[in-house]
């Protein structure tokens, strides 16, 4: 271990508290802490037995060091330093733009806090960086060269890789170890959404959805290929994939209106049925019965033969018990019963429940089986009666066993690992009947808020890496204030203020304060903003911009609800509301009539978004009602000055629009595409309203997508002359989170 000849000196001497070792005669046993704090391993620095796998995890951070002149673990005490290896991570965005990916992919296995996610051995780590070298080396030499092909190449590691997997087919034993085997994310594609992944029931394919450059897509890794394939006629497919068939040929997935199912062999898909909603969550069993969430349709659970038929509802959201969906169905081993999770505005009743497809849906069990914030997914054990629930604990996932002839939980949940995505109630994690897991991390990439001009190029940037949901730009065009994710909580947000003539920013509120959805007053001197801090609710909340106040309560009722925009005179917040079955409503708040909010435009159809024009005469808002999102403008002010209760208005977009934008002199308005094209509608009003054709401006607006509801919220604002957009670009470097596929992950529920 480096530092040990020092330590075995007699002097004594001050020196780095980093390089600074603790020693005893005892070395590797347990209780002892023995080497270099900021190349400790967390098993040395926890006085736990060591083995080879502690001197991968220092050539790890001699690495990161050689590559970045940084120490990976740093601390100004040994203390410190032990606690940074213990609890942090490096910094990973001060690696240089050029490092190979499978240098990062080298790096975090070497840093893996857990040993048996490292390497086992250095000649493991030797292999993949030569893995690297020979085939660059082999794309740059002349054929002469006595070195076998590269063909020969990928082929011997299709062989080795297939030979490696032939034991994922076979059924799992309980004595069997676990195998533990990390697959980088295909370089070609980016993620469509958080962590979207699902294991087929014989652990064989991993369906996952991802972007190329035709668009989104369903793509299937199959563990005896070294590639991923799209699956065909998954265009439009919904993030995550649906749910395989018991027997892993086909997928059933959501698009156009429909549900549908591909075969992965590659025929064309078929359709399954219309559907009233969206398909959130789903499962086949052997009866070829699909079950999935209804979402904006009954939003309950619904069942539909999976060769054709009419979805018919098995369960109901209960508006009683501020039940506002169900979604996420995992069917038990006798086919008849599931789990599901139920969504809902009252702690005591969000969690996982038990239904079945004998009931009627007033006939549905009404108390829960785990009081919980995730969806549980059911996964078969050893025994034949007693398989686990697997769920999210925070960031951790857990397994507890479940006796699914008694419908009951028994004993403890066990950690399976403490690094598993989440979002909302969905788990970045899947599990084979064959004793198959698959997880990620969190996969939002870190981006950087960035300055384009009207055609998209580069000028500056704001700020630094981190992960954005919003940006919002003050009336003066002087500061931004950034919605941010927390990185370790991802449930978790706040929000940060970058004054943009300093380029300096500071933090309005921290991640445990978890504000939303930040909006500027029209002097720029307050952020209102949503917050779930006074009940079960998100209400309407505002803070001094120099953070120097509390935060005051400006609006509650029993209903989540966000900011939007706030009018020129400071008199009016625009917001949208959610009605218990989640349908969204576009309101007003008059701040100088005791708080008084109204509904704009009571209907059927779901409107957001709203945005005051300058003059505050109009607005422009999304809505629905024409089967799609379109952007649409209302007036809002008559000349008198006086609330239009029903004033005129239009349709703006063509073929679909979200986050309306306007330009400070009202002279145009902006918005995005599905696809992140920004377009440009010049804007007049005079006898009557003058809307021009739209054009598009450029593209690459990056979206915010909630998982659980495919709401979509474009991440860009426009600067009040119009000239530029702050839009968000993925920091250099970025690498999606891999997959980590355990086999026979029961094994570690015994150690």
């Amino acid at each position: 271990d480096f530092g040990l000849a020092k330590a075995l000196s007699d002097e004594t001497q001050s020196i780095d508290s980093s390089q600074s070792p603790t020693l005893t005669e005892a070395m590797t046993q347990p209780g002892v802490i023995l080497g270099t704090a900021a190349y400790m391993s967390p098993e040395q620095a926890k006085g736990k037995s060591v083995d080879k796998r502690a001197d991968i995890w220092a050539f790890g951070c001699i690495l990161y060091e050689c590559l970045t002149g940084k120490k990976a673990f740093e601390g100004e005490t040994v203390t410190e330093t032990l606690a940074a290896i213990l609890r942090g991570e490096p910094d990973w965005n001060v690696l240089p733009a050029t490092t190979p990916r499978n240098i990062h992919f080298v790096l975090r296995r070497c840093l893996e806090k857990e040993r048996r996610k490292r390497f086992r051995d250095i000649a493991d780590v030797q292999i993949e960086i030569e893995a690297f070298r020979d085939f660059h080396e082999a794309a740059a030499i002349p054929a002469r060269r006595s070195r076998l092909p590269w063909s020969v190449t990928i082929a011997v590691g299709l062989i080795a890789l297939a030979l490696a997997f032939l034991h994922f087919r076979g059924a799992k034993t309980e004595s069997a170890e676990e195998t533990i085997l990390q697959i980088v994310f295909p370089e070609n594609l980016s993620p469509a959404t958080e962590g979207s992944l699902a294991l087929s029931p014989d652990g064989r394919n991993l369906a996952f959805s991802a972007v190329d450059a035709e668009g989104l897509r369903i793509w299937i890794r199959s563990f005896d290929s070294l590639e991923a394939r799209p699956l065909k006629g998954t265009d439009s497919g919904q993030c995550p994939p649906f749910c395989w068939s018991p027997d892993s040929r086909f997928i059933a997935f959501n698009a156009d209106g429909k549900l549908k199912k591909a075969d992965v062999s590659g025929s064309p898909p078929e359709i399954i049925c219309n559907l009233s909603g969206e398909a959130v969550g789903g499962a086949w069993n052997r009866e070829d019965i699909i079950i999935f969430g209804d979402y904006r349709g009954s939003n309950g659970i619904v069942q539909v033969a999976a060769k054709r038929g009419s979805p018919s509802p098995v369960t109901r959201p209960n508006p009683e018990r501020k039940e506002q969906l169900h979604y996420f169905p995992s069917f038990l081993p006798d086919g008849r019963h599931f789990l599901y999770f139920c969504k809902s505005s009252i702690p005591e009743y969000k969690g996982v429940y038990i239904g079945s497809l004998d009931l009627k849906p007033e006939e549905q069990n009404t108390e829960p089986l785990m009081i919980t914030s995730t969806a549980a997914r059911y996964v078969p054990g050893v025994e034949s009666t007693i398989g686990y629930l697997l769920y999210l604990n925070g960031q951790a996932l857990m397994a507890q066993p479940f006796d699914n002839g008694k419908m009951k939980q028994v004993g403890r949940p066990v950690q399976i690992s403490d690094r598993v995505g989440i979002f909302e109630a969905y788990g970045f994690f899947s599990a084979s009947e064959t004793g198959v897991l698959a997880y990620r991390g969190n996969t939002s990439p870190a981006s950087q808020p960035t300055w384009v001009d009207a055609e998209g190029k580069f000028i500056e940037t704001v700020g630094g890496p981190d992960i954005y949901y919003r940006l919002a730009i003050s009336a003066d065009g002087e500061n931004v204030a950034a919605g941010k994710f927390a990185v370790d909580k991802p449930e978790n947000s706040f929000v940060w203020l970058y004054n943009l003539k300093r380029n300096v920013g500071t933090p309005l509120a921290s991640p445990q304060s978890n504000i939303s959805r930040p909006v500027w007053s029209a002097d720029g001197r307050k952020i209102i903003f949503m917050s779930k801090r006074g009940g079960p609710s998100y209400d309407l909340y505002s803070m001094s911009a120099n953070g120097s106040a509390v935060a005051e309560l400006l609006f509650e009722s029993v209903e989540d609800k966000y900011p939007t925009s706030c009018s020129s005179d400071g008199r009016f917040v625009l917001y949208t509301a959610f009605d218990e079955n989640d349908n969204s409503d576009l309101c007003v708040l008059s701040l100088e009539s005791d708080n008084r909010e109204t509904r704009l435009l009571p209907n059927e159809f779901n409107e957001s978004d709203g945005h005051f024009s300058p003059d505050m005469r109009w607005i422009a808002y999304v809505s629905d009602k024409s089967g799609v999102n379109e952007i649409y403008v209302r007036e809002f002010l008559h000349s008198s000055g006086n609330v239009s209760p029903a004033g005129a208005g239009g349709k703006v977009s063509e073929g679909g629009g979200l986050g309306p934008r306007w330009r400070h002199d009202g002279t145009e308005l902006y918005y995005c595409t599905e696809d992140g094209k920004v377009l440009a509608v010049s804007f007049s009003t005079g006898t009557v309203l003058k809307l021009g054709k739209p054009r598009i401006l450029f593209e690459g607006v990056p979206y915010y997508l909630t998982p659980s509801s495919q709401a979509r919220f474009p991440v860009w604002d426009v600067h009040p002359d119009g000239r530029k957009f702050l839009l968000l670009k993925t920091s250099p470097g970025f690498s999606p989170a891999p997959f980590n596929i355990i086999q026979n992950w029961t094994s570690l529920l015994k150690q």
